[in-house]
């Protein structure tokens, strides 16, 4: 069986390519747009494609039974066609309620007429490196809802549930929310970064103003949408941990600590 892996250059992508041959399954083919800066490992075979320019796509299509789709809302249903055009069989996708921004993929994949899983995760651990610059330089996260909590999850986590419903049966048919295993506020996130890198972190509450300002370095004009949208959507989400991760993996999932031991260089100068 040939699966084939969307994004496999991005940061989930790449993670699924790994999990995909840690399982060895049969034959990965990994979707780039530049094979000579992958960097993929040995025995994956590689095709040149972009998912935003579907003309690219057919012949990496070719034999494919099952696929990883990453979110391209805009080219979803073109793409969609084509693979089913070429006989894949299954689609494992990153995407989310009906109603979100990931909605359009999953309303397209389920009227695709092929099989499908959804991968629906909350917030990513990886999300906090946007505080980077701010700590590196004053040991402190600015910004202005303290109160607010998720469930955060590692990327690799999504990537090995990603590697294990492609390999495994039983998950057609579901939309599998995915969350790390504890509900943690903006201060308990700094504060496990803070004992990760062996220094403490500072929260300071700030204006909203002040806090797109704290962020437009590293997320430019997304910061103000991250701000009103995600944090202050934070206060009151009702945050619910989801055991997904370890019943379709048999692994637990990581938690923040791990995650911010892992990458406590990445908070240092």
């Amino acid at each position: 069986m040939t699966i084939l892996v969307t994004g496999a250059t991005g940061n989930i992508g790449r993670m699924v390519v790994d999990h995909l041959l840690a399982r060895g399954a049969g034959a990965v083919r990994a979707l780039t747009t530049n094979p000579a800066k992958a960097a993929l490992p040995e025995g994956v075979e590689v095709a040149v494609g972009y998912l935003r320019k579907p003309t690219t796509l057919p012949a990496a299509f070719d034999g494919v039974e099952a696929m990883y789709l990453a979110p391209t809302p805009d080219t979803v249903e073109e793409v969609l066609g084509l693979a089913r055009e070429a006989g894949v069989q299954r689609i494992v996708d990153l995407s989310g309620e009906h109603e979100s921004w990931w909605g359009g993929v999953a309303k397209s994949v389920e009227a695709s007429g092929m099989a499908w899983t959804h991968l629906s995760p909350g917030d990513f651990m990886e999300n906090t490196l946007s505080w980077a610059p701010q700590i590196i330089e004053a040991d402190a996260v600015r910004e202005p809802y303290p109160q607010g909590r998720s469930t955060p999850i590692a990327m690799d986590d999504i990537a090995r549930v990603a590697a294990t419903v492609l390999t495994t049966v039983g998950h057609d048919g579901q939309a599998l929310p995915l969350t790390g295993p504890e509900i943690l506020s903006r201060v308990d996130l700094a504060d496990r970064i803070g004992a990760a890198r062996g220094k403490p972190v500072r929260f300071e509450t700030v204006t909203r103003d002040e806090a797109v300002a704290a962020l437009e370095p590293t997320m430019g004009d997304e910061a103000a949408w991250y701000v009103d949208t995600i944090l202050a959507g934070s206060v009151e989400w009702p945050a619910e941990v989801q055991p997904t991760v370890e019943r379709v993996t048999g692994a637990p999932a990581t938690t923040f600590a791990q995650w911010a031991q892992a990458n406590a260089a990445r908070f240092l100068p």
